[in-house]
C-alpha cells in the first residue's frame, strides 16, 4: 500500500513539474520572439504560442480530475488561472470538486455564469450540492430553473439538510429491487441497466411503499441458487442512516464495519438515498485537515497563493490572542525582576522549563482531541481516570528530565540548591500542562465547541506562563 501511495505521489510530482517547465518554456519562448525583429513577427509569435498551449492542454487532458486539481492548488495565481484556462470546459464542474476551498473560491471568481452552469449542469444532483455553496445565487436559480422536477427536488432537499450531517454527504443514485423476486430475474434486470452507479456493492431491497426491508450483497446474488427469491438471500437487519445523523458518526460506521455504502432512510423508514465510501473518504480527510488547522489556530483553509491580505485575515486572531498572553508571561517575569538580577542563571533556564512544558502539553492535548473525536473519552469517570493518568505521566517524566536538567544546573553554575529548584519546576510545570491538555479540550466540547480550535495556543500560554511563575517563584523562596 506504502509503495502504491508513494508511486502515486511520485507521479503527481511529475506531472507539476512538467506542467510548470511548459509554462515557463512557453513564457521564455515568447519573451524571445518578442525581442526578434522579424518579418511576420506576430504570425510566428502567434503560431508559437499555439503549440505551447497544445503541449499544456494535451499534458492536462489526461491527467486525472484528481491530478488536475493538485497542480492547480500548487500554482501561482497567475499560472493557475492560465492552466485553467486551458482545461476542457466538460472537465470544470469535477475539477472543481477536487480543489480545496480557497482554491475553488479563486477559480469560480474567473469564471462568467455560463461557465459555472455549464460546469454544474455536468454533474449529478449529489455533486452539484457539494458545489452550490460556492457558487453566486444568480446561478444556483438559474441551474434549478435548468433541472428536470425530480433533480430540482433532490438537490434542494440535499442543500436543505446542514454541513457535517449524512444528509448533506448523501446521494440519489442507487439500484432498488423487490424481495420477491427472484435471483435470476434480478440478474436480468441489471443487465438490462447496463450501467450500475459507483461505488455499489449491493442492492436495496423496497416493499412497495419504498420503505427499505433490507439489502442484497453483489456477492450473495452471485454465489446462490438463481432460482431463490431475493428475501431469502437478503441481509434484512441492514446498518441504516438517518439524514440528520452526524456525518462524524457516519464515518466511524463505515470505518468499524468496513463499509462500503451504506442505505439513508427517513423517520418513516423510506429509502431516500446512499452514502458512500468515496464521500466518507473525502470528509474525513476535510475533518483531518480542517483539525489540523484549528489546533494551529487558523480560521479556515488558506490558499498557498493567497494574497497577503486573504493571509493576514485568517491568521490574525489567534496571533491577537498570542500577544496578549506574551504579554501576560512578560509581566509575570516582571515580578520577579529582583530575583533574575541577583541570579542571571534563572534567566537562561526558564526558558527550558516553559518549552518542556508546552510541548508535554500539546501532546496531551493532541491525544485528547483525538479521543473525543472518535467518540473513545465520554462521561466524567474516564475525565477522572484520565487526569490522573496523565498526572502520574507528568510526575514520572518531572521526575525523569527534571532531575537530569537539574543535574546539569547544577553542574554549570555549581548551585544544587539551582538543580533542586529546577526538578521541582519541571515536575509542577509538567502537572500543569497534563491538567490544563485534559481540562481544556473537555471543557470546550461540553460547551459545544470544537476542541481542536486554538487549543495548542492556549495550552501554550498557560504552560509559558505557570511555568515561569512556579519557577521563578521557587527561586525566590529558595534561591
Amino acid at each position: 500500500m506504502d509503495h502504491i501511495e508513494d508511486k502515486t505521489q511520485e507521479n503527481v510530482k511529475q506531472s507539476l513539474q512538467q506542467v510548470t517547465d511548459l509554462l515557463h518554456k512557453q513564457k521564455l519562448i515568447e519573451n524571445l520572439v518578442q525581442k526578434q525583429d522579424m518579418p511576420r513577427h506576430e504570425l510566428v509569435e502567434n503560431l508559437v504560442h499555439k503549440q505551447n498551449v497544445a503541449a499544456l492542454q494535451a499534458k492536462l487532458d489526461e491527467l486525472h480530475p484528481a491530478d488536475v486539481a493538485y497542480i492547480l492548488e500548487s500554482l501561482p495565481l497567475a499560472e493557475r488561472l492560465q492552466v485553467w484556462d486551458l482545461v476542457k470546459a466538460e472537465r470544470d464542474g469535477e475539477i472543481l470538486l477536487e480543489v480545496s476551498d480557497a482554491v475553488r473560491e479563486s477559480l469560480i471568481a474567473s469564471m462568467d455564469s455560463e461557465e459555472l452552469l455549464a460546469a454544474a449542469e455536468s454533474l449529478d444532483t449529489a455533486e452539484i450540492a457539494d458545489l452550490a455553496p460556492d457558487l453566486p445565487q444568480d446561478v444556483i436559480q438559474e441551474l434549478m430553473q435548468s433541472l428536470d422536477a425530480q433533480k430540482r427536488a433532490r438537490l434542494q432537499s440535499a442543500l436543505s439538510y446542514p454541513e457535517d450531517t449524512v444528509g448533506a454527504l448523501m446521494d440519489f443514485d442507487f439500484v432498488t429491487i423487490r424481495g420477491d423476486v427472484s435471483l435470476e430475474v434480478t440478474l436480468r434486470y441489471l443487465r438490462r441497466l447496463g450501467e450500475l452507479p459507483d461505488q455499489t456493492d449491493k442492492l436495496f431491497v423496497i416493499d412497495r411503499d419504498d420503505k427499505l426491508v433490507g439489502v442484497l450483497p453483489l456477492k450473495r446474488l452471485l454465489i446462490h441458487d438463481p432460482e431463490a427469491s431475493v428475501a431469502a438471500v437478503m441481509i434484512d437487519d441492514p446498518l441504516s442512516l438517518h439524514p440528520e445523523d452526524e456525518a462524524h458518526d457516519a464515518a466511524q460506521a463505515f470505518e468499524r464495519y468496513d463499509l462500503i455504502t451504506a442505505p439513508v432512510v427517513d423517520k418513516q423508514g423510506v429509502l431516500i438515498g446512499r452514502v458512500t465510501i468515496d464521500e466518507v473518504v473525502d470528509y474525513i480527510r476535510e475533518e483531518s485537515s480542517s483539525d489540523m488547522l484549528n489546533l494551529a489556530g487558523l480560521r479556515e483553509e488558506e490558499d498557498l497563493f493567497a494574497t497577503v491580505k486573504r493571509s493576514v485575515q485568517n491568521r490574525w486572531s489567534w496571533l491577537a490572542v498570542n500577544l496578549v498572553t506574551a504579554f501576560i508571561a512578560s509581566r509575570v517575569i516582571g515580578l520577579f525582576e529582583g530575583t533574575i538580577a541577583h541570579l542571571v542563571a534563572l534567566a537562561t533556564l526558564m526558558p527550558i522549563v516553559a518549552g518542556i512544558g508546552g510541548n508535554s502539553g500539546n501532546q496531551t492535548i493532541t491525544m485528547i482531541v483525538r479521543a473525543l473525536a472518535t467518540g473513545q473519552l465520554q462521561g466524567s469517570s474516564n475525565y477522572r481516570k484520565l487526569l490522573f493518568k496523565e498526572l502520574g505521566v507528568a510526575i514520572v517524566n518531572g521526575m525523569i528530565w527534571g532531575g537530569m536538567i537539574g543535574l546539569i544546573a547544577f553542574t554549570l553554575y555549581g548551585n544544587p540548591e539551582l538543580g533542586v529548584v529546577m526538578t521541582a519546576a519541571m515536575i509542577l510545570n509538567l502537572m500543569l500542562a497534563a491538567f490544563m491538555g485534559v481540562t481544556i479540550p473537555i471543557m470546550m466540547h461540553r460547551l459545544g465547541r470544537d476542541p481542536a480550535v486554538g487549543s495548542s495556543v492556549m495550552i501554550t500560554a498557560m504552560t509559558d506562563s505557570g511555568g515561569f511563575f512556579i519557577f521563578l517563584g521557587l527561586a525566590t523562596l529558595f534561591l
